[in-house]
């Protein structure tokens, strides 16, 4: 199982798969990380990552001074090679299920990340992962992969996606007892 949810920015994917994570939690093995959003007075400043155990860093924000920028955000790749790679070492090497937020353009200036979701998608472990709607040419490869299934999130669509997920997430993973090396 290979899911991908793309859609608009805004559309709710990082909410979606935080949902999905808070279902599936204590019922199946997961490694990953989560992107979210770095406010100060209503306003956008960044983002953080942060994996499921909680350890946290910033990855992008509008003061970065870095090579890498996306709109208004330096990125700093060390907090993802950090973070984010491991989690994704950690899921093929434990076989447990893998949630990404996400891949998209910030993410993609790491060879490193790029590499490990290559090696995450040949490998024999489920995948359930937010992607950018951005054609950029690593997301259109992925997404024109025969292995994986795509959800389109929008706003009317976001509680049906949420519980068709959540339905084959249960089905596939608990029925399969998908819990992992060492569980």
């Amino acid at each position: 199982m290979k899911i991908l949810i793309t859609g608009k920015p805004r559309a709710g994917k990082t909410t979606l798969i935080k949902r999905i994570y808070e279902e599936l939690k204590g019922k199946v093995a997961i490694n990953g990380f989560f992107t979210s959003e770095i406010k100060e007075k209503n306003e956008r400043k960044g983002f953080f990552i942060e994996n499921l155990e909680g350890k946290r860093k910033i990855f992008a924000h509008i003061d970065f001074k870095t090579n890498f920028k996306v709109g208004r955000y330096g990125v700093d790749i060390s907090s993802l090679e950090e973070i984010g790679v491991p989690e994704i070492i950690k899921a093929i090497e434990n076989k447990t299920l893998l949630l990404i937020d996400e891949i998209g353009k910030m993410e993609l200036f790491s060879e490193k990340f790029k590499s490990a979701v290559e090696k995450a998608l040949d490998s024999q472990i489920n995948i359930i992962a937010t992607i950018s709607i951005s054609p950029h040419p690593f997301i259109k490869k992925i997404k024109e992969r025969k292995d994986v299934k795509i959800y389109e999130i929008t706003e009317e669509k976001r509680e049906y996606i949420f519980n068709k997920l959540k339905d084959l997430c249960l089905k596939e993973l608990i029925k399969s007892d998908y819990r992992g090396e060492g569980i």
